[in-house]
């Protein structure tokens, strides 16, 4: 299953952004309202969306100023959530977030919609990088 969220224009350097994204206590900020979040160390973060079970993510890739890649430590839901980082000038980049998961067609369908609106809210959040 692959999900895309709409490209997002920030008002920061392609640096910024990507510096922003590289630290993980910094994924509190952008989620969703009522999301329990748990920093676990510098790479690993713990979350929980309403109705849905907690899922660690690890900080498994950054190539710099341009994508951020997070993968679900568990191989019970595999997916990853790359944040890909596009300079547009020196202070405005464009950022799209994409969700991949291997995921049986059951599993796909139910989770579907709250991932899309998690991404949706992660990217509109995307305001907030300073």
């Amino acid at each position: 299953m692959n999900l895309e969220s709409p490209s997002k224009i920030v008002d920061q350097s392609a640096e910024t952004v990507y510096n922003f994204l590289m630290n993980i206590e910094n994924f509190e900020t952008l989620m969703p309202e009522n999301t329990r979040f748990e920093k676990i160390n510098d790479t690993r973060f713990l979350f929980a969306l309403k109705g849905m079970p907690e899922i660690v993510l690890d900080l498994k890739e950054g190539i710099p100023h341009s994508k951020v890649v997070l993968g679900a430590a568990s191989d019970k839901l595999p997916f990853t959530l790359t944040g890909n980082i596009t300079e547009i000038e020196a202070s405005k980049s464009e950022v799209a977030l994409v969700f991949e998961g291997d995921f049986n067609p059951m599993m796909s369908m139910m989770i579907k919609g709250p991932i899309t609106k998690f991404i949706e809210t992660l990217s509109a959040n995307l305001d907030r990088v300073a």
